[in-house]
């Protein structure tokens, strides 16, 4: 399933960034945002599967995918021919206006693979930020009650709702109080930060205890509408929480009459070695949001829900672009490269990838303290959170694209149609940089 390309990467011609490359970033300087982040120089001018080149003629090893957006990996043939396609036919009618093919081939095919329940329903939205958004609305509305969960390490986007319930780094809230009213936090397991137990990959369901506490104190459970939860939580860094506190939180959940709200804008579309990463647990959540690996690039995103769950009032929400028509055929192309055999390619190969990550720690014990994650959505958690930005910059330096995570995590969350032998590269690379440090 991987894509047939002459380019082969690494190749570094140039010190970077490069002459073409730095006049780029010069002029970005003048007239871009200046909050914007990058962890390092990079200016892509194309890219083909795994395969990133700068204007310089650079080629770097793609382990970060657009934090994990290209799925089918950049532009992909089968992709780019639907976009072509649909963009010959047509661009845009708005679907909460009109009725398009595409948006409805496509809320079928999710809804026929979505673990929420009989009857699933699609809402079509640009971001996972704009998802979250529409699940707060959505199980406010549907549920009459006003308070929200989320759980401490998550990101859930930083648009003001979503913001609100990330707790991921205080970077991400200072400043634009007051945020949403009636949200609460929780502890998250395995999360590093709960006092209950620090030691990563030993703390499970006993942070649900701290949810009780909620519940007999500031948040009664008969006012939630919703706990959200990351099945595996994301840009927190990467933490696999047990069954157990999955499938307790749901129950607690249901028991309470509070919707159990899924994001898989990052963990979802075969990242972890399954369509959804809700399945790996056995949950049925009642509303999922989805972005990201979606549509394998393009703006997509989407709210999938049982039809008793999905009952906006008319009128009461919308979005002129979500379900726009070029997307939608992206993310059907993107659907049929997963149940042909990428989703198991992710399952496959990032289970190689994690083997050899757990050798490249027993290699370096002294700077590795942890390898965690599912399918091919995996870091490195180092001991030191100093030589993140050095192993960042590092690998970039050799050739290959990877992003950190949490406070000091290094995640490789390559395109799933990445092969063993690009894997086996990765590790080269990582070595190197980590004998260096």
């Amino acid at each position: 399933m991987a894509i047939v390309t002459t380019l082969s990467a690494p190749s570094i011609q140039t010190k970077l960034p490069g002459p073409k490359a730095r006049a780029l970033i010069e002029r970005d300087l003048r007239v871009v945002s200046q909050h914007y982040h990058r962890d390092y120089p990079l200016v892509v001018e194309e890219a083909s599967g795994l395969v990133v080149t700068d204007p310089d003629g650079n080629r770097f090893l793609d382990f970060a995918a657009g934090i994990a957006v290209c799925a089918t990996g950049h532009c992909h043939p089968d992709v780019v021919a639907a976009i072509r396609a649909q963009a010959g036919k047509l661009l845009h009618m708005c679907p909460t206006d009109f009725y398009t093919g595409p948006v409805v081939e496509l809320a079928e095919r999710l809804a026929a693979v979505a673990p929420v329940g009989e009857n699933p329903r699609v809402f079509f939205t640009n971001s996972g930020a704009e998802a979250v958004e529409s699940a707060i609305k959505l199980a406010r509305l549907r549920t009459g009650r006003q308070k929200i969960v989320a759980f401490f390490g998550a990101f859930h986007g930083r648009t003001m709702g979503a913001a609100t319930l990330t707790a991921s780094k205080a970077v991400q809230r200072r400043g634009y109080g007051p945020m949403l009213p009636e949200v609460h936090h929780s502890y998250y397991a395995q999360c590093y930060r709960c006092p209950v137990n620090r030691e990563p990959q030993t703390c499970d369901v006993e942070c649900l205890d701290h949810l009780e506490t909620l519940f007999h104190t500031v948040a009664p459970p008969d006012e939630i509408a919703a706990i959200i939860v990351e099945p595996i939580q994301g840009e927190g860094g990467y933490y696999v929480p047990k069954k157990e506190f999955l499938t307790r939180l749901a129950a607690t959940a249901k028991k309470h009459g509070i919707l159990l709200v899924a994001d898989e804008v990052q963990a979802g579309m075969g990242r972890t070695g399954k369509m959804f990463a809700s399945e790996h647990f056995g949950i049925e959540p009642d509303i999922i949001t989805l972005a990201k690996g979606l549509a394998s690039g393009m703006p997509l995103a989407a709210v999938i829900a049982r039809d008793e769950v999905m009952t906006w009032n008319s009128g009461g929400h919308g979005s002129t672009y979500g379900g726009n028509a070029v997307s939608c055929a992206a993310a059907i192309a993107t659907l049929d490269l997963l149940e042909k055999g990428l989703v198991e390619n992710s399952a496959d190969v990032g289970a190689y990838l994690f083997s050899k990550l757990e050798s490249l720690k027993g290699r370096h014990s002294q700077i590795i303290g942890d390898v965690r994650g599912l399918g091919l959505m995996l870091v490195i958690d180092l001991l030191d959170p100093k030589l993140v930005d050095a192993v960042l910059v590092g690998a970039f330096e050799r050739g290959l694209l990877l992003l950190g995570c949490g406070d000091s995590a290094v995640r490789l969350t390559p395109p799933l149609v990445v092969t063993t032998e690009q894997a086996d590269t990765a590790i080269e690379i990582l070595d190197k940089v980590l004998a260096t440090l």
